[in-house]
């Protein structure tokens, strides 16, 4: 049985990992489809900076994001003073620090799956009178979606696990901020809360686990299809 603070940690990580996933489709379907279909000068730079996360120390990257949108930061100052929306030390900005961390996950399986989809399916489509939007929403969209909800699934469970960024950028506020890594932190640094920790860690190891088998499962059908 989880305590009340313990719920609260993990329907904060829930709604966190489903808003990153929804922040992050628009724009990982959009460079997917570009870095899968079009070549252009600074592809592979465009390429490196979006899996940049991947690489970098995840403190780091909540430190950049601070830098950028926090109050005094360009971005964030901006956003705070125009629409009084404030990232820094809020769940919003656990979201977009979760969407940066996993957004390179979700943007590689985009762009295999739309690599997968035959591109002469796409011009018989054009030669059939369908324009572009109508040929990427109901040929390669549609052909690729089995490898879009895996990314998401993935950028999903990666969200669950995102811990240095997001503590960098939101800090550790409970009922605002403390997600599941977080609150397990929390226990770890209290004396007698190593079953708290305990309880916790198998909650995110069963719902990792579940988004990875499942995202397993859809890029096996994939491959078959």
């Amino acid at each position: 049985m989880l305590t009340p603070e313990e719920w609260e940690a993990f329907s904060l990580s829930l709604r966190v990992g489903l808003c990153c996933v929804l922040i992050s489709l628009p724009p990982g379907v959009v460079l997917g489809w570009l870095l899968a279909r079009r070549q252009f000068r600074g592809k592979l730079l465009l390429d490196g900076l979006c899996h940049l996360p991947l690489v970098l120390p995840p403190v780091v990257t909540g430190y950049l994001l601070l830098l950028v949108f926090g109050r005094r930061g360009a971005v964030g100052g901006f956003l705070e003073n125009t629409l009084g929306l404030s990232l820094a030390f809020n769940w919003k900005g656990a979201v977009l620090a979760s969407a940066v961390v996993g957004f390179p996950l979700l943007l590689r399986a985009v762009r295999l799956a739309i690599e997968g989809v035959d591109p002469r399916l796409e011009q018989v489509a054009r030669t059939l009178g369908a324009g572009r939007l109508r040929v990427f929403f109901t040929v390669t969209l549609r052909l690729a979606f089995p490898g879009v909800l895996v990314g998401a699934l993935l950028s999903f469970a990666r969200s669950l696990g995102e811990f240095g960024a997001t503590i960098t950028f939101v800090a550790n506020i409970a009922g605002q901020t403390r997600t599941l890594p977080s609150a397990i932190f929390t226990y770890l640094n209290q004396p007698g809360g190593e079953q708290g920790a305990a309880r916790l860690a198998l909650v995110s190891v069963a719902i990792a686990l579940a988004a990875l088998v499942a995202s397993e499962w859809l890029a096996r059908r994939l491959k078959r299809g």
